[in-house]
Order: structure tokens, then C-alpha cells, then sequence
């Protein structure tokens, strides 16, 4: 079966909806849309599908509404279900996946003026070129459909854990969890099991309160290679410091050094990263290809602690397990995996030395987060690069997209416009995988798609 469309979201995270959204608002009745993905939860994602309250968004309520042109919808929302939250407070990300499906509904239920959405649950395979100037996609169920407007709204995939499990008895192998999201594991940790994680970002961090609100009351060893954890939001936030990004330095070096002098100058440091947010993007635009790889091997990790932090009784809830000894941090750099006496063994170099040290646990847990938004984990992106429909970008931070997050391809010859939206534009914007601004470029999408008609 061939069917044609003026618009096809290829995805079905939080990006396929928020431009599914923009689409139903904007474009006439007239207009036909398909929505291909094979996730059942869809739009709601890894993220939003958790129902564990103590997993909460990072940032608060008032910027996350998934309309940027109706700011307190998300709040309202919130009131309307009995969660009276402020919009400065911190929500569950189970309720704001809620209300992503439900914003989605209340808009499909719009039946006059409405242009027809169509939710094709199939797995895009591949992409061609047709003559009749649009792309077509085979889908896994065999069928196929064509559109003049294509949206990648694909994300990125799971890290793999950083060494083979080889030297792992297959008995012990159920011990180490690959994907944490599948939270059924937690029902066969023991309450005394020590636990060794693997990485120490956002996602350790809700692990780790996971485990605990499942009765888990063992030790918890943390190691990633530099053993930092994200920092908190402060309970009263500080005004934001203005920062005038074409005043910056132009070398990373020299732009630390200009931070770092501004947040003397100011009560609390989350001044000057809450200034910089929204100029993040224009600051990466400034940057050369080599101070964005400089970036990337020296800063990346500092970064991500002060720029993408936690709610603050979620910080203080986890500080007290640091305190207290039942978490501790390992800087080092995961050398194998092994076993000994039906424990897991983790051999590790310690970080900035020749030293070989060990952790021995019960569980294994791989958080070290989503993959750098590359390719490799999607074989229809794959597919599309070795027939150069699109260029992967040269640091592996998703495809080379222009300003109005069009794809760059110069081989492609249809005039079916290809735009991606999320994760895959990193390398153009860097800051696009938060809500706040993947919302914002949804919304510019669909209004250069609807200005072309």
C-alpha cells in the first residue's frame, strides 16, 4: 500500500509529539499527516514513562509547557489533575508525561478545521527519493508511504555498557542491567545487595532514590570516570545574571576564565549559568570546530553538573546518602568485568593513576546515559546516510542541519523538504534536548513548513 502525505513525523519520543502538536494547530484541514513509530508509549519516551514520584523534571513547571505560546499550560494542567504546584516547583515526570498525552488528545478531539493525523505504528526501514518530488519510507509492515515535508524526530539510543561482559558466568549476567528504565530489576534487588552503578549523571541519581523507595538499604558504589555528580537547584533561585555572548572569549579556555570571574561577582554560581541559558545556542554557533571539540573532551563533564541539575529536595534527599557513607564515588575508568565467589567484580583504573582497583557487587547497573546523539543506533539513519539523504555531523553530534533546522544534504536532489528536530540537531544548536527548546524549534518547523505550503 502507497500513501501520500504532506507531512511525515518520522519518531515517537517527546519531539514526534511536540511537532505533531505545532502540525494540528497550524495547518489547514486540508493538509494530511502521518506519524510513524513503533514505541506503544508514545510521546511520553523513557523519561516521562516512570511512575516512581521521586523521578522529577529538572526544570520547573512554568517552563515546560509543550506550546511555548501557552506558558502556564503545563501549570494549569497540574491544578486542574490536584497537583497545585507553583511554577517554580519541580513536577513528577510521570505527570508530565500525562500531560504531553493528554495536550496531544485534546487536540486530536478538535474534529472541525483539523487536518487528518494518521498513527501509523510501524517501524520506518528506509528512505527513497521518488520522482513525484517527495521522500517515501518503507515501514516494517510492509507498506509504504510518501510525503513532501519529512520531520526526523528520532532520538538517541541507550549507552552500551563500556566493556564486554565476558568474563561473567551466564548465571550472574541477569545481575547487570543493561537499560535501568525497566524497572522490574528493582523487585529482585535484595534489601542488604550491594549495587555498583556505572556512571554518575542524572540517571544514577534516580537509580539510586529508586532502589531506596523499593527498600533497598545496602551500599551503593558509583564510578565513572571523574566521578562528579549533578549539582542541585537552589531552593530560591537567584535572579539571572545577563550575558552578552558577543562579548565572550572565543576559546573555551578564555570563556571558563570570563565565567568563572562573573560568578565571583554574584551570591550564588547558578546566576551566571541561568544567565548563560539562553544564549547557549548562539555561544555554540560562535565556537570553532576545534574549541567545540576542545569542549567536548575537557568541559563536557563539568557542564552537564552545572548546567543540568535537580530539584533541590531531590539533591538534599540524595546528599544525605553521601553523607552518610551508602553511596560512594569512584573516578576511575572500567577496565573488564568478571566474577568471583557468585559476586560481580568490576576492575577499574583509577582515574589520573596506574592503580588497578575493584568494586565487588551484586548488581551491576549501566547509567551511564544516552549515547552521544550519533547515527549508529538507528539502521534507518544508517540507511539514509550511506545513500546520502543526510550527513552525519563531524563531531557525531547527530546530522548536519542548517539555522531553520533544515537537513543539509547536497546530493539530494527531490525537493521534499527534510528538517529534524531533537537530539539529531546537536551538532547545530547543542542545547536541544531539553523541553524548553526542543518546543521552541517544533514550533519554527512547522511554521517554515506551513510558510511553503
Amino acid at each position: 500500500m502507497h500513501l501520500a502525505y504532506d507531512v511525515i513525523v518520522v519518531g515517537s519520543g517527546f519531539s514526534a509529539i511536540a511537532v505533531t502538536c505545532n502540525l494540528i494547530e497550524q495547518l489547514p484541514a486540508s493538509a494530511k499527516v502521518a506519524v510513524v513509530g513503533d514505541d506503544p508509549g508514545f510521546g511520553r519516551g523513557t523519561a516521562y514513562r516512570t511512575e516512581l514520584y521521586l523521578h522529577r523534571l529538572n526544570v520547573p513547571a512554568g517552563r515546560m509547557s509543550l506550546l511555548p505560546h501557552q506558558p502556564d499550560d503545563f501549570v494549569d494542567w497540574l491544578k486542574s489533575h490536584g497537583r497545585p504546584l507553583q511554577a517554580g516547583d519541580f513536577a513528577s515526570r510521570s505527570d508530565y508525561g500525562l500531560y504531553v498525552r493528554d495536550t496531544l488528545a485534546r487536540l486530536l478531539r478538535k474534529r472541525d478545521g483539523r487536518c487528518r493525523v494518521d498513527f501509523i505504528k510501524a517501524k520506518a526501514a528506509g528512505c527513497v527519493e521518488r520522482y513525484s518530488s517527495t521522500l517515501a519510507f518503507h515501514l516494517g509492515n510492509g507498506d509504504e508511504i510518501a510525503g513532501k515535508n519529512v520531520v526526523l524526530c528520532l532520538g538517541v539510543g541507550n549507552a552500551t555498557l563500556p566493556v564486554a561482559p565476558d568474563g561473567v558466568p551466564p548465571l550472574l549476567r541477569s545481575r547487570i542491567v543493561e537499560n535501568p528504565w525497566r524497572l522490574s530489576w528493582l523487585r529482585r534487588v535484595a534489601p542488604s545487595d550491594a549495587v555498583c552503578i556505572l556512571g554518575s549523571g542524572l540517571t544514577m541519581i534516580d537509580q539510586v532514590l529508586a532502589l531506596r523507595a523499593h527498600g533497598h538499604a545496602g551500599k551503593i558504589d558509583v564510578l565513572s570516570r571523574r566521578g562528579l555528580a549533578p549539582l542541585g537547584h537552589a531552593w530560591k533561585p537567584p535572579a539571572p545574571l545577563p550575558i552578552d555572548v558577543e562579548t565572550l572569549p572565543d576559546t573555551i579556555s578564555g570563556i571558563l576564565k570570563t565565567l568563572r570571574g562573573k560568578s565571583r561577582t554574584v551570591a550564588d554560581w547558578r546566576a551566571v549559568m541561568d544567565g548563560l541559558r539562553p544564549a547557549t545556542q548562539a555561544l555554540w554557533q560562535r565556537l570553532s570546530s576545534k574549541e567545540r571539540a576542545r569542549f567536548l573532551r575537557h568541559a563536557l563533564p563539568w557542564w552537564n553538573i552545572h548546567r543540568h541539575r535537580v530539584a533541590p529536595d531531590v539533591f538534599d534527599r540524595f546528599e544525605k546518602l553521601v553523607l552518610d557513607g551508602t553511596v560512594r564515588f569512584h573516578a576511575g575508568f572500567l577496565k573488564s568485568l568478571g566474577a568471583e565467589e557468585g559476586r560481580l567484580v568490576a576492575s577499574y583504573r583509577v582515574r589520573a593513576t596506574r592503580e588497578i582497583a575493584e568494586i565487588r557487587a551484586d548488581w551491576l547497573v549501566n547509567c551511564t546515559g544516552m549515547e552521544r546523539a550519533g547515527i549508529s543506533h538507528s539502521p534507518l539513519l544508517k540507511e539514509m546516510s550511506r545513500f546520502e539523504l543526510i550527513v552525519p555531523d563531524p563531531l557525531g553530534l547527530g546530522i548536519q542541519v542548517d539555522a531553520a533546522s533544515e537537513v543539509i544534504a547536497p546530493s539530494r536532489i527531490s525537493p521534499a523538504r527534510l528538517f529534524a528536530v531533537g537530539a539529531l540537531t546537536a551538532g547545530q544548536f547543542w542545547e536541544i534536548t531539553a523541553v524548553p527548546d526542543i518546543r521552541v524549534q517544533a514550533k519554527v518547523v512547522v511554521e517554515e513548513i506551513v510558510s511553503r505550503g
